[in-house]
């Protein structure tokens, strides 16, 4: 009587949980994404403290060449023509939101008047907090 011989089974990676991981990943990375709002590029002026500013607070731009930009703080930021909307924007979200931050992100270049402006628009606006976003090592405290 001939035997055959068998067939060396060779190593195989079990690969049955393999979408369960990923499933797991693609729920981790979902969760934990973070996106930016305002991805205007402005060099900050410098400041010798700074404290931490809300994640969801509106944000107020203004870049070197002068243009403004507004978001909410939770979609992208758009651009404005003046202050004048600026006022529109910020009564809008202050009567949604009484309490609602705002940060204001003015480029090193900026002349003063400009931001002064736009200050002068959010009080217009009824806006309680003003945050004026600076380069520098954040600290902690209020």
């Amino acid at each position: 009587m001939k035997l055959k011989a068998r067939k060396q089974a060779g190593a195989v990676i079990p690969t049955a949980s393999m979408a369960d991981i990923v499933f797991l990943l693609i729920i981790f990375f979902v969760l934990t994404f973070n996106i930016e709002v305002d991805k205007t590029q402005v060099s900050l002026p410098r400041t010798v403290l700074r404290y931490e500013v809300p994640k969801k607070a509106a944000l107020v731009s203004i870049t070197d060449s002068g243009q403004i930009r507004v978001s909410d703080g939770e979609s992208a930021s758009l651009p404005v023509t003046g202050p004048e909307d600026v006022v529109s924007f910020a009564a809008e979200i202050i009567a949604r939101q009484p309490d609602k931050e705002f940060v204001l992100k003015a480029d090193n270049g900026v002349a003063y008047r400009y931001v002064d402006r736009v200050i002068d628009a959010l009080k217009q606006a009824r806006v309680e907090v003003v945050y004026l976003l600076s380069d520098q090592e954040t600290v902690d405290g209020g």
